[in-house]
């Protein structure tokens, strides 16, 4: 069995309080697999290195769940964005996360995501653990 590299986390993230949800929602949400430097931001170039397993999971109550991977989208340091990519062949079901780069990854921190409909939506993150 292949060792991960200890840069490797698996990162849950819930949605956070909203108008359809005042207490936030555990069942609607992301677990997905991504390379953090010290300071918990994702490292591009560690994901370079180990894309291949930098995966994610979409949880949402009622649906199935979506199996993508972690992708970042080329376009020079401040216009590269991450996204969760379920498709490789189509655009149109990206999710991006806003200012992915710029986030630290810990518990208790905010981030958000563009889902395909264009919708924005708040998640804090629940976990950061090591990925296995």
């Amino acid at each position: 069995m292949t060792k991960l590299p200890h840069e490797l986390k698996r990162i849950r993230l819930e949605l956070a309080r909203s108008k359809d949800f005042p207490n936030g929602s555990p069942e609607h949400g992301y677990e997905f697999v991504a390379p953090l430097d010290t300071k918990a931001h994702i490292d591009a170039d560690l994901w370079r290195k180990h894309r291949e397993h930098c995966g994610v999971r979409r949880f949402w109550k009622g649906d199935e769940d979506q199996i993508g991977k972690l992708v970042h989208k080329p376009g020079g340091a401040e216009n590269a964005r991450w996204v969760f990519d379920y498709d490789n062949t189509a655009e149109d079901d990206d999710e991006a996360g806003y200012r992915f780069g710029a986030h630290k990854f810990a518990p208790g921190e905010y981030v958000s995501i563009k889902d395909e409909d264009g919708e924005m939506h708040t998640f804090v993150v629940v976990s950061v653990e090591p990925a296995t």
